[in-house]
């Protein structure tokens, strides 16, 4: 495959007005937990740390999370690839995340009471010890961002079917697919029961996250140059774990969240004044 053109490694951050209609939208329930979705590259973390500044300056304390920080641990996810299916060990699909401990922080936050934030470290592929947590005192606003919040299990039927390489090559007899799905039906109704208001940040297509999560490893690698991140094959094929949930996602979002905001190629939602 040849190599496309890199982005920008940088994204600059979304429009102020933006913003504030985003966050004018979050307080008109009266604060609370705001969910925001999006798949991979959308721009959800760059918003939730732009949300909570604009929060702010309006005297309101908000705190950002994000569901990759409740990734399980690498020797939990370990074992689950040898019990389960190897695929299971890498970090991101439904399946490998804590949920019992993030049902644990938002109700904390959500009933006004100080928490600890568990914080993950990409690179490392590791979770940082809870000595290396944050603190948060009570908010007024907890921004929960992720790439699949309350995307609803698919039909069986629809898992029949290999739908790129990985699934393909790796997961041949559909095992890991299924429990991944499973997954989705069992474990996360807990969290998404947590989160009252959703909404959807909706790229144009699957076909633009391989270029915006390679964007996302190239500043992640600019902010940490002592250390190794991702390359380009390696996000390739990392990008293709998260391939079926994100296409469903694209497709049942639209019709479970709150608001749907359209986004083009470079990110843009509509204009205020269109």
């Amino acid at each position: 495959m040849s190599p496309r053109p890199h982005p920008p490694s940088k994204a600059p951050g979304y429009d102020q007005r933006f913003v504030a209609g985003v966050l004018a939208d979050a307080l008109s329930c009266g604060g609370g937990v705001y969910a925001i979705a999006g798949l991979q590259g959308t721009g959800k973390s760059t918003l939730s740390r732009q949300l909570v500044a604009a929060a702010r300056t309006r005297g309101v304390h908000a705190v950002a999370l994000s569901i990759d920080d409740f990734y399980l641990g690498r020797r939990e996810r370990q074992r689950l690839g040898r019990q389960v299916h190897p695929l299971l060990a890498t970090r991101g699909p439904p399946g490998t995340h804590d949920v019992a401990l993030a049902c644990e922080v938002l109700d904390r936050l959500a009933g006004g009471l100080p928490a600890r934030l568990p914080r993950f470290d990409k690179i490392a592929d590791r979770r940082l010890p809870p000595s290396r947590w944050p603190r948060a005192d009570a908010a007024d606003l907890v921004l929960f961002e992720g790439w699949f919040l309350k995307v609803p299990p698919q039909a069986q039927a629809a898992l029949a079917t290999p739908l790129n390489r990985l699934e393909r090559d790796e997961d041949p007899h559909g095992i890991w697919r299924r429990y991944c799905n499973e997954a989705l039906a069992r474990e996360y109704p807990a969290l998404w029961s947590r989160l009252p208001r959703l909404v959807f940040l909706q790229g144009p297509g699957f076909d633009v996250v391989p270029d915006w999560r390679w964007q996302q490893e190239r500043t992640l690698q600019a902010a940490h140059p002592r250390r190794t991140a991702m390359s380009r094959a390696q996000v390739e094929r990392f990008v293709q774990f998260f391939e079926r949930v994100s296409r469903h996602a694209l497709q049942a979002l639209p019709h479970v969240a709150q608001r749907t905001i359209a986004l083009d190629a470079q990110r843009r939602p509509p204009r205020l004044d269109d």
